[in-house]
């Protein structure tokens, strides 16, 4: 669906950058893997940007970039912040503390490789959701009539004080949005109404991506 070409800023997946020995050397490796579904220009002023200032500010250490992780699909699996820590006692709470802050999404996990196998802290305070939208077997004149725009408008306008959209993702034939706020149930009843009506929502799929699904 070429209607979300435009949205976001559309971009590919900055590679992780390796750990130098001498960063492994000033101070303890750790990564944040977020269970949170942003292009790699959110990830840098979401969490990265921000996360290196304060920890500078504290002196509890800095982060070295990070990474995103892709499905076989082009989906985004998750994202991950590199980070050094030279105060683990304090660093490690800290990070966690002030990545929630940020908005990390419930079913985020903290690795601190100060042991074998590394410590895994799981974490997270957001909820989430997505909207897989049908592209291509909707009826042509639905496409050429309905605006993406719209649709992401009123439900921004449902779910005002209980989340937003952050994100998106266009595949072969069909494209996710995703919104997180403070109740996944809570913003599912909150679009529903519009969902069930809208021509561009015909044959789409709501689904929790935070927490995320039990596989079965």
């Amino acid at each position: 669906m070429g209607f979300f070409s435009a949205l976001f800023g559309l971009g590919g997946c900055k590679d992780k950058k390796q750990i130098s020995s001498k960063s492994q050397t000033e101070g303890v490796y750790a990564t944040a893997q977020l269970n949170h579904l942003i292009m790699p220009l959110q990830r840098g002023e979401r969490y990265e940007d921000p996360l290196d200032e304060a920890l500078r500010k504290q002196e509890y250490g800095s982060t070295d970039e990070g990474g995103t992780m892709q499905l076989q699909s082009g989906e985004i699996a998750f994202i991950d912040v590199e980070i050094i820590l030279t105060n683990l006692d304090e660093g490690v709470p800290f990070v966690i503390k002030q990545l929630e802050s940020f908005g990390a999404p419930k079913g985020s996990v903290l690795r601190v490789h100060d042991s074998e196998p590394p410590r895994e802290i799981t974490f997270g305070k957001a909820e989430g959701i997505a909207i897989y939208l049908d592209g291509v077997n909707l009826p042509k004149e639905v496409y050429e009539s309905s605006d993406v725009n719209v649709l992401i408008e009123e439900l921004n306008k449902r779910l005002e004080g209980h989340g937003e959209i952050q994100g998106h993702w266009q595949g072969p034939t069909e494209t996710a949005l995703y919104f997180y706020g403070n109740d996944a149930e809570e913003m599912k009843r909150l679009i529903r109404d519009f969902t069930d009506q809208y021509p561009l929502c015909q044959n789409s799929r709501i689904i929790t991506i935070a927490p995320k699904p039990i596989e079965q």
